[in-house]
């Protein structure tokens, strides 16, 4: 599975691509809901009523603020308790397109390919024509 997976996120064609758009966006809010109000709280119980948003390093002496927001107005943070949310976000949404592309090339494999057309008459009376003369 870890091999499709690699052949999905770094070779797609265009259908996975527009199934990636279609299927993020429409997915996007409900993935970040889920994240944002279930997953994360949850870790953070887990690690002891820590805020995962909140985590951030102040790039100068200016940041004083205890939370992201308040800090951003201080001057330059590092966000990488925002960063580690959405990349949360983009692994549960990229596994979802994984599975729906995956799903849709073994509907893919599972038609069978159509039946060859008949040659056409002419071919047809020249074949027979060809196997005459090989008798003589």
């Amino acid at each position: 599975m870890w091999q499709e997976f690699k052949a999905f996120a770094f070779k797609g064609n265009a259908f996975d691509l527009a199934v990636g758009v279609i299927i993020g966006g429409a997915f996007g809010k409900i993935v970040d809901g889920i994240v944002n109000l279930i997953i994360m709280p949850i870790i953070g119980a887990i690690t002891g009523g820590l805020d995962f948003s909140n985590y951030f390093l102040g790039l100068n002496s200016a940041v004083t603020a205890t939370n992201l927001a308040e800090a951003q107005k201080q001057g330059a943070v590092l966000g990488y308790g925002a960063f580690i949310t959405i990349l949360i976000n983009f692994l549960i949404i990229a596994f979802i397109l994984f599975q729906l592309v995956k799903v849709s090339n073994r509907m893919k494999k599972a038609e069978p390919p159509p039946p060859p057309a008949p040659p056409p008459a002419s071919e047809v009376l020249l074949a027979e024509i060809r196997d005459l003369l090989k008798k003589k």
